[in-house]
């Protein structure tokens, strides 16, 4: 292994969490290929400068608590970087059921102060946004229905 690309990778992965798909996306960017990669993040596993768990797990409490983003959105992205089906389960399950409700309930509320139009397109234009958002359909028809007369 060359130290000059081992000591720029050792650094992508200690500034923050990274997966395998992004470490082999940068490995690329950097001139490295085919088995020389998988050398690479054996090397980065074993000195636990890489982990999908530990990515996935902060993956999901960035998005979920900085960026509003529901279980179906976090999921897709998850999937979309080759996240293994069990990291993404782990990782979701440390979302609390209440809390995720409550952020729901409190984001509708802005929502709804901040939309005007008729009840009918207030509550069109809060689905649309919580449903690009990866909030599920049914949570978000239950909150509006409690919220929106």
């Amino acid at each position: 292994m060359e130290s000059s690309v081992k000591k720029k990778i050792e650094h992508f992965c200690a500034y923050q969490e990274r997966c395998h798909y992004d470490v082999n996306n940068k490995l690329n960017k950097l001139g490295v290929y085919g088995d020389q990669v998988d050398e690479y993040i054996c090397y980065l596993i074993d000195e636990n400068f890489l982990s999908e768990t530990r990515y996935s797990k902060s993956y999901v409490r960035g998005k979920f608590n900085n960026n509003n983003w529901g279980r179906i959105k976090i999921i897709k992205e998850l999937k979309s970087r080759n996240i293994s089906e069990w990291n993404i389960n782990n990782a979701l399950e440390k979302i609390d059921n209440t809390e995720y409700e409550k952020k729901l309930n409190k984001i509708c509320e802005k929502q709804i102060k901040q939309t005007s139009g008729s009840s009918f397109e207030v509550r069109n234009k809060i689905i649309r946004r919580l449903t690009q958002k990866g909030w599920e359909a049914d949570l978000i028809f239950k909150c509006l229905n409690r919220l929106v007369k």
